[in-house]
């Protein structure tokens, strides 16, 4: 008998992914979670997709000075990059990555996991995956990336941007989950285990709900989607304006907005480009304020965290750039939400060097010439915002005291 039995244990430790399968975490809540968006929409002439340099180039293609980028990736773990036409100022030349490779994916979600990252929600773009090519794209990024959210034990979920969507692409959007659900079946998680959960419910997120700027679609779209959804047995978070519990400013001023919040299962503000670090303390009252609203109606409510921003090289140089003032803008956000109670955290962005948002490694040195990049501060590395994230993380999950102060690496 004895003899069977260590067959047997013998077995299941050779059989590949059986053991490591029963490893994984179950992500069953966003609760003591930080998580971050995740754009996956960068591409190069070369990488099999037919989008050129898709979300690098600027109005005259991308070359010294157009460009639609503000940082530069640091590329030095890459398995596969793609040369540019920029240079650093020792006159070698400047490569950067594409997301339609498999192994840049895998690179991103290794670093979430050497760093305490929890995972990414990954954005899925109406306007995008309506359109044979970028569904094509979208679709290669989160194959690759639920695999190796698999492999490194990442909490993963979809995100559908509804920039660019207009009224009657909420059948797009069905249609899409719909497929998804056949390819990934994220209700079993059987096939990906750490698909996140909300509530008991595989859950999705809407982002760009109630924005007052003059969207094709509106609240009515949105609540289609909603209904859909929910009776195909998802938990909903929605990507809202910053005012949206006073109906002002950035919001749409209609109360139809929070009955569409009250249905949903979490709410996340986008805070993204209001405030820099002097002027952050009247937002964490709104958070305060916010938070409060979500526990009155039954809401559960996440904070937003950016690490700073700069669009010179997409938008034009007089337009808005926001210091990271070496991690210090940061921090103030991360610590003073998990000072008032947040109970999970979203960064804003995983990936986003378009808009100077990007926590991933970015380079400490930057080509020079006709376009300007922003490094990566002098004296910190590449790593640091990630380290910074996962420093947070520890303290959201109470693993860490809870520090006001910049952390001293």
């Amino acid at each position: 008998m004895k003899i069977v039995i260590y067959i047997v244990l013998a077995c299941l430790w050779i059989m590949p992914g059986k053991a490591s399968d029963k490893a994984i975490k179950q992500y069953d809540s966003y609760k003591g979670l930080i998580m971050a968006g995740y754009q996956g929409w960068f591409n190069a002439p070369d990488d099999g997709a037919g989008r050129g340099w898709y979300h690098y180039r600027g109005k005259d293609g991308f070359k010294p000075g157009s460009c639609s980028v503000d940082f530069w990736p640091d590329v030095s773990e890459y398995a596969k990059t793609y040369k540019t036409e920029f240079a650093f100022a020792d006159g070698t030349p400047a490569y950067v990555f594409s997301s339609n490779d498999e192994s840049t994916v895998d690179v991103h979600f290794r670093w979430m996991k050497e760093y305490g990252l929890d995972g990414v929600f990954m954005q899925r773009f109406v306007g995008e995956v309506k359109n044979p090519s970028g569904k094509l794209h979208f679709n290669k990024v989160l194959s690759s990336a639920m695999k190796a959210a698999r492999k490194y034990e990442r909490a993963i979920c979809v995100m559908y941007d509804f920039s660019g969507m207009h009224p009657g692409d909420e059948e797009v959007v069905l249609k899409d989950i719909d497929e998804l659900s056949a390819m990934y079946d994220m209700a079993a998680r059987k096939q990906n285990p750490t698909y996140l959960h909300h509530n008991g419910k595989p859950l999705v997120v809407l982002w760009g709900v109630g924005f007052n700027d003059n969207r094709a679609y509106g609240l009515k779209e949105v609540e289609i989607v909603m209904d859909g959804l929910k009776s195909r047995g998802f938990s909903i978070m929605l990507g809202v304006p910053t005012f949206w519990r006073t109906l002002e400013k950035d919001t749409e001023p209609d109360s139809g907005l929070h009955r569409l919040i009250r249905k949903s299962d979490i709410v996340m503000p986008w805070l993204v480009g209001r405030y820099d670090e002097a002027g952050y303390p009247p937002f964490k009252e709104e958070i305060i304020q916010d938070m409060a609203w979500c526990k009155k109606n039954g809401v559960d409510y996440v904070p937003l965290a950016f690490p700073g921003f700069s669009w010179r090289n997409l938008k034009g140089e007089n337009t808005t750039q926001i210091l990271r003032n070496r991690g210090s803008f940061l921090w103030k956000q991360l610590s003073g939400a998990i000072e008032v109670g947040a109970e999970m955290l979203y960064i804003a962005m995983f990936d986003e060097i378009d808009e100077g948002t990007a926590i991933f490694k970015c380079a400490t040195k930057v080509p020079v010439g006709a376009s300007t990049f922003v490094p990566i501060e002098e004296g910190l590395k590449s790593d640091y915002y990630l380290w910074l994230v996962g420093e947070a993380g520890r303290m959201l999950r109470k693993e860490k005291t809870l520090k006001k102060e910049l952390p001293e690496r």
